[in-house]
């Protein structure tokens, strides 16, 4: 029974290269039950030499990280799985030569030939959108037998249904992970396509999200390409930045159009309310969303702050970017994606969560991670790349310590495995996190040792501070929200 570690995980794409590997058959879409084929949720394809090897040469991960298998043998328990067409402006670029495109973009991406085809031309991300949501549907509680045990994945639509499978799970010894909907990017409503989206289309589309039986619990307002909703903070590096242009959008806020479709998200009167993730969104875009928080209108009341897939900048504000923390601050990616101390303080006051992701382009700043330190030894790998992670623990403790706050409860794992990220090496799958909750432990324990904190609450124990990490701040925040 794998599942006992009993881990969340806010944001991962298990679906984006067997969905993509499924447009090679017809009918296209199709989630398949047998575990050998590559369009299956449950195909397990963990990394070879050569894959690490390609990885750690140009940061493209070719292998699947959060498939069901992998997130079995990794002890998941609840996975908020992120919905997304992928924006066709990754696949319909700078090249001109077709050939070069079409080859580029699959070698980039991993989710095949005939899925890069279908992008290119794409005039309907909401119908891709659909399909991806069916994908999920066609396996859900379907039983699989993994190392001796017996598994399945579950769509659910509260924190009550989860606590429901949890009780029956002891009588029927069936091993579940509990599937949380979400999306990544509000393209899906059929914009971004470099044509002026159709206002009642948009809003036909969001209405029609939220009445899904299994309707998101979360959506990530922005991406990596202008979607006429609002502005992006920019996002690509290493190679694929050579063909793909970000340009148009970015740095802006909302638009009039993004305005209508947020108050429609937050409205409880045509559906079940969606709480926007604010990743990806400019800092504009962020500035604008906080003062709206803070407006008194009702339709923004008790919204806690999620940033499903995050990291820290070290600095700290938009009107004041240095850092406040150096000791700290001086590690981290000082990038306006990740988010600045403020933004820190203004989730934990939110009662709201950040899920930390696991790419170390992220964690980390380039002059750090030419320091991280080098070994042929696996475990040693392991301690150095995962201190990348615990850095970020570390800075948002002694911001939230500094203004008297209690700093452990608002930090999850938000992965992005399998959303074209650079994970940290060692750590290269759903399958290894529960070392990487081993090594985390051990940072902790060395930190805690000699830390002295404003506040005295701050002082726990290093495997509360892991076990909160990886599982209960995450049903804390869900057992509150997630209804």
């Amino acid at each position: 029974m794998v599942l006992k570690n009993d881990y969340i995980d806010l944001h991962c794409h298990p679906a984006l290269k067997p969905f993509g590997k499924s447009f090679r058959d017809k009918p296209v879409g199709m989630n398949s039950g047998d575990r050998r084929r590559k369009k299956s949720l449950w195909h397990y394809d963990p990394p070879s030499p050569f894959d690490k090897l390609l990885n750690y040469l140009s940061g493209l991960t070719k292998f699947s990280q959060s498939n069901y298998t992998a997130l079995s043998l990794g002890g998941v328990s609840i996975v908020c799985v992120s919905l997304y067409p992928l924006e066709k402006w990754f696949v319909r670029n700078k090249f001109n030569n077709e050939l070069l495109l079409d080859l580029a973009s699959n070698f980039a991406l991993g989710i095949g030939a005939k899925r890069v085809d279908h992008i290119q031309d794409m005039q309907d991300y909401f119908k891709d959108l659909v399909q991806q949501y069916l994908f999920y549907q066609h396996l859900d509680g379907k039983i699989f037998r993994i190392a001796g045990g017996r598994y399945r994945y579950k769509l659910v639509r509260n924190f009550k249904e989860i606590e429901k499978i949890r009780s029956e799970e002891s009588s029927s010894k069936i091993q579940t992970i509990a599937v949380i909907i979400t999306i990544e990017g509000l393209h899906v409503l059929n914009t971004g396509l470099r044509t002026d989206p159709n206002e009642q289309e948009v809003l036909e589309n969001i209405t029609a999200i939220k009445n899904w039986q299994f309707s998101p619990f979360f959506i990530t307002i922005a991406h990596h390409f202008w979607n006429h909703i609002c502005g992006h903070a920019p996002s690509l590096t290493g190679i694929i930045t050579k063909y793909a242009d970000q340009s148009e959008g970015m740095n802006t806020g909302f638009t009039s159009l993004g305005r209508k479709v947020l108050e429609r998200m937050l409205n409880k009167t045509d559906g079940k309310r969606i709480l926007p993730d604010l990743k990806h969104m400019s800092p504009a875009a962020r500035k604008e969303y906080y003062e709206l928080l803070g407006s008194g209108d009702d339709a923004y009341k008790d919204i806690p702050i999620i940033i499903s897939h995050g990291a820290c900048n070290g600095l700290t504000s938009f009107s004041n970017p240095v850092e406040g923390h150096s000791e700290t601050a001086k590690v981290l990616n000082p990038v306006s994606i990740n988010f600045y101390d403020d933004e820190l303080i203004r989730l934990a006051r939110s009662g709201g969560i950040i899920g930390l992701q696991l790419d170390e382009r992220r964690l980390t700043n380039k002059a750090t991670l030419k320091k991280t330190k080098h070994s042929v030894k696996r475990h040693k790998i392991m301690h150095y790349r995962s201190e990348l992670l615990w850095n970020q623990l570390r800075h948002i403790a002694t911001v939230l310590d500094s203004n008297d706050l209690f700093a452990w409860d608002c930090m999850a794992i938000g992965s992005d495995f399998d959303g074209i990220i650079d994970p940290l090496n060692g750590f290269w799958t759903s399958e290894e996190l529960p070392f990487l909750a081993d090594f985390l432990e051990r940072h902790a324990h060395n930190y805690m040792s000699k830390a002295t904190f404003k506040n005295p609450k701050n002082k726990i124990g290093a495997d509360e501070i892991v076990q909160r990490l990886f599982s209960g701040n995450g049903k804390r925040f869900l057992s509150k929200y997630f209804i």
